[in-house]
């Protein structure tokens, strides 16, 4: 447990924003930013085949490009959010704008693996940038709905990709994959690039409501060097790594997934729409994994986060199950897969609102980019998924994932529940009390 002596004195009464609708304002343009990165990791997997079609370097070694883009993107996160939090959103998410465009466009022109891998890294830059930002601003918008705003803002990364599925994989076949890199890296940058002009924190601390008391919120703003010695902070990076590591392997390989289930180019007809059954799949994921966020945001508000966390983590792992046994069935895939990443976006939404109210407000982005690092030490099991399918096929690898997710859903109802609770109370009675004894002597 942080000594309450280490932590900063309970804040004072905050002020209450005059102008609310500000806030809604800044958090669309939030969504909008995130939905123009959206792409650099969802869309990934549809760039997968066309470049070992063309250069044969074999899908683990491309594969690779994923993992080095999402640890780029979520480890230097901490380093942009402290850049936020002493100079604004503004001029982090202008250059976040600039570098994916400029990772699209090195991915266009990679003739060589080492280019490829660049643009992965410049890529990551970009998006931690923009994604790291937007949450942060979110969350200190919006301290009395932390779960729905944190959730609404990853809802655009999550259902970003959707209405741009289709497109980028009719430009792969009609134009070729450097032509959609070219295209779609270059509208994404601009467009973010221009909302960063509008974007900006409060300019007043936003009061938080009382919450209920399965919404235990702290009065301490901890710096990040005291949440580095908190427990609980390594409890919850551990849980976010056993769920981000299913999430992301399925993300980046559903598409090699669907080949090896030989349903990729099948035909699925579902509620008047007809497609081939992978780019059904990816299009529904990104839907429901949009949909899910605030939702599930929404959910943690009024019951809680650890038990939103149980349900969610154990349907993802139901789900994951159901692919490992049934998922060579085109339907099932699609539908299953929608289902799974419309509970695993969740986490994206979830652990920013439980660092916020655990941790405080003043450092939220910091804080939470700390426990967003998580992603990025998941995303170095996605290369591991290609060897394990390899020799054991892809069943193995979903059974290695319903078992992490099972485990993560009983530990935040038994583990992170009480001893954040305990962290929380515990640290607020220790720090009230000099003030309490200072009282009684005078």
């Amino acid at each position: 447990m942080v000594s309450s002596e280490r932590a900063a004195p309970p804040a004072q009464a905050p002020q209450q924003v005059q102008h609310s609708g500000s806030r809604w304002l800044q958090l669309a343009m939030g969504i909008v930013c995130m939905a123009m990165i959206a792409n650099l990791q969802y869309g990934w997997t549809l760039f997968v085949d066309p470049i070992d079609a063309k250069y044969h370097w074999g899908r683990a070694a491309i594969q690779l490009a994923f993992t080095i883009f999402v640890v780029t993107e979520t480890w230097l996160v901490p380093v942009e959010a402290w850049f936020v939090d002493k100079y604004g959103p503004r001029i982090v998410i202008m250059f976040g704008g600039v570098m994916i465009a400029l990772a699209w466009i090195i991915n266009a022109n990679a003739d060589s693996l080492t280019l490829l891998y660049a643009g992965a890294v410049v890529g990551g830059i970009g998006a931690g940038a923009v994604y790291g930002t937007c949450v942060g601003n979110a969350l200190k918008w919006f301290p009395d709905r932390r779960g729905l705003a944190a959730g609404a803002t990853a809802a655009g990364f999550g259902a970003g990709a959707a209405l741009t599925v289709v497109p980028i994989a009719s430009m792969i076949a009609s134009s070729g994959y450097q032509s959609a890199f070219l295209t779609f890296g270059i509208g994404q940058g601009v467009i973010v690039f221009v909302l960063a002009i509008f974007l900006r924190p409060p300019s007043v601390v936003v009061a938080a409501r009382k919450k209920q008391l399965n919404l235990p919120q702290t009065k301490i703003d901890y710096t990040p060097p005291q949440v580095l010695r908190a427990p609980i902070f390594w409890i919850m990076y551990l849980v976010f790594v056993m769920v981000a590591s299913g999430g992301l392997m399925t993300a980046a390989q559903i598409a090699p997934i669907a080949h090896d289930f030989k349903i990729a180019n099948t035909p699925v007809s579902l509620a008047g729409f007809e497609m081939a059954a992978l780019t059904f799949a990816i299009s529904l994921d990104r839907i429901f994994d949009g949909f899910g966020r605030p939702l599930f945001g929404f959910i943690s508000d009024t019951i809680g986060r650890e038990n939103t966390m149980f349900i969610a983590f154990g349907t993802a792992a139901l789900m994951l199950l159901t692919l490992s046994t049934y998922g060579h069935v085109p339907i099932v895939f699609v539908l299953a897969t929608a289902v799974y990443f419309g509970v695993f976006g969740e986490i994206y939404s979830l652990f920013p609102a439980t660092s916020g109210d655990t941790f405080g407000v003043k450092y939220a982005t910091t804080n939470n980019g700390m426990l967003y690092t998580a992603k990025g030490t998941a995303s170095l099991l996605v290369p591991l998924a290609s060897v394990i399918s390899a020799s054991y096929g892809w069943q193995a690898v979903f059974v290695v994932a319903v078992a992490l997710n099972a485990t993560a859903a009983l530990m935040a109802l038994f583990v992170i529940k009480p001893l954040r609770r305990s962290f929380i109370l515990g640290n607020e009675a220790t720090a009230t009390e000099p003030a309490a004894k200072d009282a009684r002597t005078a």
